[in-house]
């Protein structure tokens, strides 16, 4: 069964949202369906998926074993604010 949902929502935000599915050919009610879908189904609330795109690139970086993410980050901290 499909029933109607009134949405208050940001008018740049429609706007975006209108123009995102004219170009992927689909229906703006689809997109919120499965936004939702997404939230609430077979999902615990602790959860936490990462998107396509996310998951596509994990890997892509290959690092030392021995490679120190803290004092790499500090060091990009301290040059960034001398």
């Amino acid at each position: 069964m499909e029933s109607k949902l009134t949405l208050k929502l940001n008018d740049n935000s429609i706007a975006r949202a209108k123009e995102y599915v004219a170009q992927k050919k689909i229906s703006l009610s689809s997109i919120v369906e499965n936004f939702f879908d997404g939230l609430t189904l077979n999902k615990k609330s602790s959860d936490f998926e990462y998107s396509t795109l996310v998951n596509e690139l994990a890997g892509v970086i290959q690092l030392d074993e021995n490679y120190d993410y803290r004092a790499d980050y500090t060091s990009y901290l301290e040059d960034k604010y001398e």
